[in-house]
């Protein structure tokens, strides 16, 4: 019998220490590794983020174009409808600093034009003996901030008597750059309101499929499939078309933000699914259940923060695909229609070959779409590699 034993029917002796436990005693941890050991899950996310500079980059560029858009009047140089028939489709201005060699600041040179009575078309010649000197923080045409209020002070502005179109005109004499700028109050924003919708359906309707599984998720996949073999561009052109015309542009924007999330949901659902299919079966979803969570709760408590890192993918993809079907219903002439003015509506004007062969500058708006695109999807791909800091 081993002698270190306690005589039967004696009390064993208690060698657990009551003193705090301090996880820096286990071993001597240098500055840096107790900094990273002891980091919260939302610090090494973000440093694992900062480490990818495209999606950096890309984060800074989209903040900036979402912080500008409830102040598009005051960056924009001109009113949305603002116009002058003496100049229709004229040519983007170029900034200058310089005149002769003499610093002068941002100006540009002003022009005249003629008419070409064969071809009707306008022939602008620079001016080099006009100069407008570009104003900063100054007094231009009034507008209403948000309704709220009448302002007229902007970012920059023409010079007196002078103009200052720095991506041209379209064909009713109106500045694209200051269209552009008011576009993308609706372009970013059709994304962010169709990507709710879209979320909406596809984790609920997914999540609810993928963790009961059984009748529930046949008739959901056949839905699904039902949906997904429909040519998409066809199918919104239709739901675009059967909107009525009286309706105002403000609920004709809403139908086809609503259009785009009840439509891009299918491919989320069904991820959600096939991930909560393998993830029900795990041993904490089955103490979750013992202890009396709800499906609800363990759904999205549980089961979809498992796999956040797909879900900032599928979202950064959805939002861009939701900005592309706006443009392109627009484009067709079946989504937003004017008052409303989008990138996509700009781009409408821009479908004659002709106009596009004579007024190259009225494609501009494809530029913001295509940034915009690049953007989100190097966002996505740093977002999802921070979600998972650990791999």
């Amino acid at each position: 019998m081993n002698s270190a034993l306690p005589p039967d029917g004696a009390e064993l002796t208690h060698f657990v220490s009551g003193k705090p436990f301090d996880p820096k005693a286990i071993e001597k941890l240098t500055p840096e590794q107790e900094r990273i050991y002891l980091a919260s899950q939302l610090t090494l996310m973000w440093w694992k983020l900062r480490k990818h500079r495209a999606a950096v980059v890309s984060g800074i560029f989209l903040a900036l174009l979402y912080l500008s858009i409830p102040f598009s009047e005051f960056l924009a140089p001109y009113n949305l409808n603002h116009r002058q028939v003496d100049h229709i489709y004229m040519p983007p201005q170029r900034l200058h600093l310089f005149h002769d060699g003499r610093f002068i600041g941002p100006f540009v040179y002003g022009s005249s034009y003629e008419l070409d009575m064969e071809t009707l078309e306008r022939k602008y010649t620079l001016d080099r003996a006009k100069i407008y000197p570009l104003r900063f923080f100054c007094k231009g045409e009034e507008y209403s901030f948000w309704g709220l209020w009448q302002a007229n002070r902007r970012l920059f502005c023409a010079a007196e008597n002078g103009t200052a179109y720095l991506l041209g005109t379209d064909r009713l004499g109106r500045d694209m750059l200051s269209r552009i700028i008011y576009g993308t109050r609706i372009s970013l924003t059709i994304g962010l309101i169709g990507i709710t919708i879209s979320f909406v359906l596809g984790i609920t309707i997914g999540g609810l499929a993928g963790y009961y599984g059984g009748w529930l998720d046949h008739i959901v996949q056949r839905i699904i499939e039902v949906l997904q073999s429909l040519p998409s561009i066809p199918l919104w052109l239709a739901l675009a078309a059967i909107m009525p015309v009286t309706w105002s542009p403000i609920v004709v924007y809403f139908g086809i933000t609503l259009i785009l999330g009840l439509l891009d949901w299918t491919g989320l659902a069904r991820a959600v699914r096939s991930k909560l299919l393998s993830l029900r079966e795990e041993d904490y979803v089955m103490a979750a259940e013992l202890m009396g969570a709800s499906p609800i709760r363990i759904i999205f408590r549980h089961l979809i923060p498992g796999f956040m890192s797909h879900l900032i993918a599928s979202a950064t993809i959805t939002i861009p695909s939701m900005i592309l079907g706006e443009t392109a219903l627009s484009f067709l002439g079946l989504g937003l229609r004017p008052p409303v003015t989008s990138w996509g509506v700009l781009l409408n004007e821009a479908q004659n070959i002709n106009v596009v062969a004579l007024y190259p500058w009225l494609i501009a708006p494809v530029v913001p779409v295509i940034l915009v695109i690049l953007a989100f999807n190097f966002l996505g791909d740093g977002l999802r590699d921070a979600a998972d800091p650990y791999r």
